[in-house]
């Protein structure tokens, strides 16, 4: 295999998952990151956020002198060909993409060029930023570029899922390159050859990911078009739960049948609390607004934000019904990450949750086994385990989905807390073992779920 120099710009979640799998993969890596504290984690061989498996990687590719991080733009470019940009592009207030970031970082990468490159852009753009891209570069190159060669720009728009980042890069269903310049494609196309062959070490010779070559603009709708429609799914199965509570369905047993249609898939039909994170409120919301720049009312996309606004409400709505007022309870927490295997709070829905709790005069203990770090206007305490958290808890409330919590002695749980209510705000937990310990179970959109309702064969 040849050996690629690649540059990776930004070391968030994005920038540290390709650097690392591409030095796994056998490419010469340089990763730039200009956050010294960052910086400093990442040259000891340890991720600046918890993602599973991600240090083994990190420190395999280190040691093999495959993976290398700098704040020196200029060394980086240097020492690349390709350089693939991974600046964090959040929210703006006006719903699109703050893109400060992003421009910063092109100058400088442009500023820094002596010769040809290539830049594939990972950074969640807007539709239509690559001639903006371009514009950027050319305006950076040293001495307005005359002395400089040509540069190219490629989108590549990322779909990885947090807590399973690893295997999506380098086990991905599809690799998606845009760009008006076909000898780019294939420049950037010959850096993914690894994992389209799946011929790197670990590689799975089973499983040949699509790669799909279309134009810069229809790239970059393509992340957006993904993200906007497993959200959907989402919203419209915690509709439809909505409608089960009323007449006594259990929404579990119909997203099983429903997803064994092939139109369908049983993925993001999941009802609960909602999604949460960085990229399906932020790109929802980007998208929205870029409809709305261009004359086209986004009805369904303003929709499905909507409905999971309200669905984070939810599990309050039914601690209310049951107890009435909240003032002076006290409600335990399990899961504060918006979804297992990370230990993100971007847009968790446990934050509002806890939040909502406390103005009704709840005090709220959590629990998380990987959460560290708590926002410093958070008002709650956490526990150590689980059962410190419901001690003397007059409710429990399941926000996120560890497995771990399905396993739990739901006994010893019953005898910590003062009152029986435990709502599981993913229908996770097991029904039967929650009631057994005397504890009063709920979900979202169960209805009926006594033993002779909705339980299946056998």
């Amino acid at each position: 295999m040849k050996a690629n120099r690649v540059a990776v710009v930004g070391s968030g979640y994005v920038g540290t998952v390709v650097a690392a799998c591409l030095g796994s993969v056998g490419h010469e890596v340089i990763g730039v990151e200009n956050d010294a504290e960052k910086l400093g984690r990442l040259q000891t061989g340890s991720a600046p956020f918890y993602e599973p498996g991600l240090d083994e990687v990190i420190a395999k590719a280190m040691e093999t002198g495959q993976l290398v991080f700098t704040d020196d733009m200029s060394l980086a470019m240097d020492r690349s060909d390709v350089v693939f940009l991974c600046v964090g592009t959040p929210s703006g207030g006006n719903g699109h993409p703050e893109l400060d970031g992003v421009a910063a970082a092109v100058r400088a990468i442009g500023a820094s060029l002596r010769h040809s490159h290539v830049l594939v852009t990972k950074s969640t753009v807007p539709i239509g930023s690559g001639m903006w891209l371009e514009q950027l570069l050319e305006d950076a190159l040293p001495n307005g570029g005359s002395d400089t060669p040509l540069f190219s720009v490629v989108s590549n728009p990322e779909f990885l899922r947090e807590g399973s980042a690893i295997e999506d890069f380098l086990h991905p269903d599809r690799i998606v390159l845009g760009s008006g310049d076909q000898s780019a494609i294939a420049i950037a196309e010959d850096v993914y050859r690894p994992i389209l062959d799946q011929s790197f070490d670990g590689g799975d010779p089973e499983h040949r990911p699509v790669i799909i070559r279309t134009g810069l603009e229809t790239a970059e709708t393509i992340k957006y078009a993904a993200n906007a429609f497993l959200a959907s799914k989402i919203s419209f199965i915690n509709e439809i739960a909505q409608i089960c509570e009323r007449v006594g369905a259990d929404v579990t047993v119909v997203a099983d049948a429903i997803g064994l249609d092939s139109r369908i898939g049983r993925d993001f039909l999941n009802a609960g609390v909602g999604w949460g994170g960085s990229c399906f409120s932020k790109d929802l919301g980007a998208l929205s607004a870029m409809a709305k720049d261009y004359g086209v009312a986004p009805r369904m996309l303003d929709a499905v934000a909507a409905v999971n606004k309200s669905q984070r409400f939810v599990l309050v709505e039914k601690l209310q019904a049951r107890l009435k007022s909240l003032r002076g309870r006290r409600v335990a927490l399990l899961g504060l990450a918006f979804k297992p295997g990370t230990d993100d709070l971007r847009d968790a829905p446990s934050l509002e949750i806890a939040e909502r709790l406390h103005e009704l005069g709840a005090s709220v203990v959590a629990y998380d086994p990987v959460v560290k770090d708590l926002p410093e206007d958070l008002r709650l305490r956490r526990a150590s385990d689980p059962y410190l958290a419901a001690e003397r808890a007059d409710a429990l409330i399941l926000v996120t989905d560890w497995p771990e919590f399905a396993e739990l002695n739901f006994e010893r749980l019953a005898t910590a807390m003062r009152g029986s209510i435990v709502l599981d705000g993913r229908n996770m937990l097991p029904v039967d073992a929650v009631t057994k310990a005397g504890l009063t179970y709920e979900g979202v959109g169960r209805g009926d779920i006594g033993p002779l309702r909705d339980r299946g064969p056998g």
